[in-house]
């Protein structure tokens, strides 16, 4: 999830989508570029150790859009497929 975060600030669309689970993975991606991520808070994990397979993280991302303050409240579920954690949806967004 923090390597995802980072993604999306450095704008870096291909590890994003690299770390997207390819049943849900978009044909392509495009970031608003005047969107300045600002920081990340990791409100609740559940799975995601060493044994799982799956894993969700509750977060709030903060962010500034048109000079406002703005924050993301999600619940990422996240699958391990060939030993890494790949994004594959979520249960709300911006």
């Amino acid at each position: 999830m923090r390597s995802r975060y980072t993604a999306f600030a450095l704008g870096d669309t291909a590890y994003l989508l690299r770390t997207w689970h390819p049943s849900a993975r978009p044909a392509s991606l495009e970031l608003d570029p005047t969107t300045r991520w600002t920081g990340l808070e990791v409100l609740r994990t559940t799975g995601g150790g060493f044994l799982h397979t799956e894993g969700t993280v509750e977060f709030r991302a903060h962010y500034i859009e048109s000079g406002r303050a703005e924050v993301m409240h999600e619940h990422s579920r996240f699958v391990r497929e060939d030993g890494a954690w790949r994004y594959l949806d979520s249960a709300g967004g911006r």
